[in-house]
């Protein structure tokens, strides 16, 4: 069994490591936010070209309607053109309102017009007694001691875990 002065000297092999691949992260941030510096200017004037041919290419759609009665839409160089019915869109500005109006009005439609949602809450639930737990039908697991390493810099943490992540895809890719 190592003794704690073990165990602090391999918990600081542990955080050595750990600030060096904070720096190396660190490094290629600073890469990544050159790099968008440096390509963000002409992504901008391009967002701003495409707009101004988008504007364009309305303007001779909207003078050009009687072409498009049938078909109604065309494809040009991969972008479909033309005229479609409009789906319309929805709003309502108090919720409450709009559900005692239906209740009132469509109350044999409530089940469908409204909707309900009744789900526990793992957070409030994870405060209560295993025993009340128990009573729920709630099973409680890995409830004994566990091992805990667990870095104070949470940052650095998500980072490593989206690139093991994105290892494991590439792996599993070739």
């Amino acid at each position: 069994m190592p003794t704690l002065n073990e165990i602090e000297k391999i918990t600081k092999e542990y955080a050595d490591e750990r600030q060096k691949l904070s720096e190396r992260i660190r490094l290629l941030e600073d890469e990544i936010n050159q790099l968008k510096r440096k390509r963000l200017p002409l992504i901008k004037n391009t967002v701003q070209t495409v707009m101004e041919k988008q504007e364009a290419l309305k303007a001779a759609l909207e003078d050009s309607r009687p072409l498009f009665e049938k078909p109604r839409t065309v494809v040009f160089h991969g972008v479909k053109v033309g005229f479609q019915k409009g789906k319309g869109k929805i709003t309502w500005s108090d919720d409450a309102q709009v559900v005692r109006l239906i209740k009132k009005h469509f109350p044999d439609q409530v089940d469908v017009l409204i909707k309900t949602t009744e789900k526990p809450s793992k957070d409030a639930l994870a405060n209560l007694p295993t025993a009340d737990l128990k009573k729920l039908g709630i099973i409680v697991n890995e409830t004994q001691d566990q091992i805990v390493i667990k870095s104070t810099d949470s940052e650095i943490d998500k980072f490593v875990d989206a690139l093991l992540k994105d290892d494991d895809v590439n792996q599993e890719a070739a």
